[in-house]
């Protein structure tokens, strides 16, 4: 009996020495606050705006009968627009297709008669010309049918409806403007003293009110070749990859230029605490952990946060703030017992 709670009592020994604070803490994942070459970067407010808006007119005349789109919908890129009434170019459709029929039979049978050498060239010539001419009828008789339905050029929003079901429109008129929310760009006014550090890198990331600080890296920088003489500064549009990114033409935004490079000391973005308005780490030793408040600067890509202020280069940080935050209690009340 003596043996079997001495058994007992090693047992307990060796589970609490496994799941000891101590322990824990040497198998905490961690990482090494390191100073790095980063971008300088020139932060400048800036609006979003549509690369494509545009204006689809009527390429046909005659009545229109139906408008299936309203301000603010959204369409894909080939749904119908506007219908118009299509009786007159279907009649003519019609007999641009009588006409290409008799023209190709009647050329048929000049090329038989023009190889048995009973006509002239000519009669062969305007035959074969007649038949191109009825050819290209029907094709602009078939085209004039498909303008009939208006179809939408790329996917966007319906931003305005000029006409109305029952009006008569003819080649030119009107009829919806939208844009394109797959093609978007920032634009901002770079001060003279940054348009040549911007010119000669061409780096820029657009950040978005609300989401990842990281923001989005640009595409295209297009640059204006001259100053505005009142504000001296320089017009430049930013290119944002294709695709939905969950902002509109017209909000504001910040543009972020890349000026050069300098040095800041980096740690892990998942090392980073939140809690309430207080920025913190949590700081592993040999001897413990700390839970040190610090300033931050900018998220970069690659899941990197910089590091302003509270703490210093080669210092270690643990990456499962989670984790370092119930190991620092327990070994609070460990100290407290």
């Amino acid at each position: 009996m003596r043996e079997l709670r001495t058994f007992a009592l090693l047992f307990l020994g060796f589970s609490w020495a496994i799941s000891s604070p101590a322990a824990d803490l040497a198998s905490l994942e961690r990482a090494v606050a390191t100073e790095q070459t980063v971008p300088s970067e020139q932060v400048l407010d800036a609006v979003i705006e549509a690369v494509n808006k545009s204006t689809v007119s009527a390429q046909t005349s005659g009545r229109i009968i139906d408008v299936l789109v309203d301000v603010d919908d959204y369409v894909e890129k080939g749904a119908v627009l506007v219908r118009f009434r299509d009786k007159e170019q279907r009649a003519a459709l019609k007999a641009a297709q009588a006409r290409a029929v008799e023209a190709k039979a009647n050329f048929k049978r000049m090329k038989d008669i023009f190889a048995k050498k009973l006509v002239s060239r000519a009669d062969y010539d305007r035959s074969e010309a007649n038949l191109k001419a009825a050819n290209a009828a029907q094709e602009q008789a078939q085209e004039q049918l498909e303008h009939t339905v208006v179809r939408a050029p790329y996917s966007g929003i319906v931003v305005k409806r000029h006409v109305e079901p029952g009006e008569t429109a003819s080649p030119g008129t009107p009829l919806v403007t939208g844009i394109s929310l797959e093609s978007l760009r920032a634009v901002t006014d770079v001060p003279q003293h940054d348009i040549d550090s911007v010119r000669k890198l061409g780096r820029a990331r657009v950040i978005f009110p609300g989401q990842d600080s990281a923001g989005v890296e640009g595409t295209k920088l297009t640059i204006s070749p001259y100053a505005d003489p009142a504000s001296h500064t320089f017009r430049v549009r930013v290119d944002l990859p294709q695709g939905q990114h969950g902002v509109y033409p017209g909000m504001f935004v910040k543009a972020a230029f890349v000026t050069g490079e300098e040095k800041r000391l980096l740690i892990p973005s998942s090392a980073v605490v939140h809690r309430s308005e207080v920025t913190a780490v949590y700081v592993v030793t040999k001897d413990g952990i700390n839970f040190r408040q610090v300033r931050i600067g900018r998220v970069l890509h690659g899941g990197q946060t910089e590091v302003l202020a509270g703490l210093d280069a080669e210092e270690r940080v643990a990456t499962n703030p989670i984790r370092a935050g119930v190991l620092l209690k327990e070994l609070r009340a460990g100290e407290e017992s």
